[in-house]
């Protein structure tokens, strides 16, 4: 694989513990500012609502500069936003630069996403948009759970502030190992946006993702909470559960991306959508034992994130089809997908832990799950369909 695929990896893992590490310290974040415990995880919708923002509006505004300087300002922006939550002295500012870290995260895997696709073989671009994603699953098996560590024994901020350390170590390998000469194609026209927005079949894809990814995030966001008061861990050992939770993310990445390399998009998603769903609803009863959470959330991790490259290169390879002018705001909108799906699944189990308790998050993420199974059944007979009527 091209080395420039490496640095795209390097910046995804900096970028992937600060999206993820406030999933470790949302009861610390809640306790340390005065709020409750559904208003500290908004501020995991919060972020992805700045993701889903910065994804498709941003890529569009950005689309005739160089990929690179790009790549480089957005870094630049997702290191002054976690300077910011440093610093932070009150919720409202923390808000503010989640929301920016957000909006940097939204462009660069956005962008990340095609310029991965374009450094290979077309057999390949699977593989190589997991590769990048690996960066955010690493993040999950090291980062998250050492910025847990930190903010559990020295302050959340802290953990900000060795995450923006982290990202000028990114900037610098990108600034040296990415080409200047990428190749860029022509910046999509406003019809050519228009289009993508309004195509029924990216649309399904949109709904696919949000709800697939979603499902998970109306339990994960509070998997912390989870692993302390109904499995009894400790606070010190959630840090090394998460580990844990991380390494299996990390090799169920790679498999889905080889999956959909293998079978193709639809049979991967319905096999990790389906094993996703199940092991949710399972949780919802093994995480009262602290053995069965723990052999529960090992194989959740091996489907959670599982089904990101799967859809990613789906949306692309559609958008290629469909909008062949307009690929770069296509993959932008998915990733805005997935960040609305965190959205809504963050604020949806901020809701179910209010009004009903903790563990219900577990099986009606299940069902979210499950309903994204189903949609990608139907996207896939719609295909056998446009193939079988000899159109495209």
């Amino acid at each position: 694989m091209p080395i420039a695929l490496f640095a795209l990896t390097l910046s995804a893992f900096a970028i992937g513990t600060t999206e993820f590490v406030i999933v470790g310290l949302v009861p610390t974040i809640a306790e340390s500012l005065g709020v409750s415990l559904p208003s500290a995880g908004l501020l995991v919708s919060l972020y992805a609502v700045g993701v889903a923002v910065g994804a498709p509006v941003l890529t569009a505004l950005t689309g005739k500069w160089n990929r690179k300087a790009v790549l480089l300002w957005l870094m630049a922006l997702f290191i002054g936003g976690n300077l910011l939550a440093w610093q932070a002295p009150t919720y409202e500012t923390l808000i503010v630069a989640r929301l920016l870290t957000g909006l940097a995260h939204g462009v660069f895997f956005s962008i990340g996403s095609t310029i991965a696709t374009s450094l290979v073989a077309k057999e390949k671009e699977a593989s190589a948009i997991a590769i990048m994603f690996t960066g955010l699953t690493v993040a999950l098996v090291t980062g998250v759970p050492l910025g847990t560590w930190i903010g559990q024994s020295f302050d959340w901020r802290t953990t900000f502030l060795a995450v923006s350390l982290l990202g000028i170590i990114a900037w610098i390998g990108s600034a040296f190992l990415i080409p200047g000469n990428l190749k860029q194609a022509q910046p999509a026209r406003l019809r050519d946006q228009v289009q993508v927005l309004t195509h029924p079949r990216l649309l399904l894809v949109y709904g696919i993702t949000a709800l697939g990814y979603g499902g998970t995030f109306t339990t994960f966001t509070y998997l912390a909470s989870i692993l302390e008061d109904i499995s009894g861990f400790s606070a010190g050992a959630v840090s090394l559960l998460i580990l844990a939770y991380g390494l299996s993310v990390a090799v169920g990445n790679i498999y889905g991306g080889k999956l959909a390399d293998k079978l193709g998009p639809i049979k991967a998603l319905t096999i990790i959508f389906g094993g996703l769903a199940l092991i949710l609803a399972v949780f919802y009863f093994s995480a009262h034992n602290s053995w069965t959470a723990l052999l529960t959330i090992l194989v959740w991790g091996g489907f959670a994130f599982g089904n990101v490259p799967g859809l990613q290169v789906y949306v692309v390879q559609l958008a290629e089809k469909y909008t062949p002018k307009a690929v770069d705001v296509a993959s932008g909108l998915n990733i805005a997908a997935f960040n609305v799906g965190i959205a809504i699944g963050a604020w949806l189990g901020g809701h179910i832990v209010a009004g009903l308790a903790l563990m219900d998050t577990a099986w009606i993420g299940a069902m979210i799950v499950l309903v994204a199974l189903v949609l990608t059944r139907l996207s896939g007979r719609l295909e056998q369909q446009k193939v079988a009527a000899g159109t495209t």
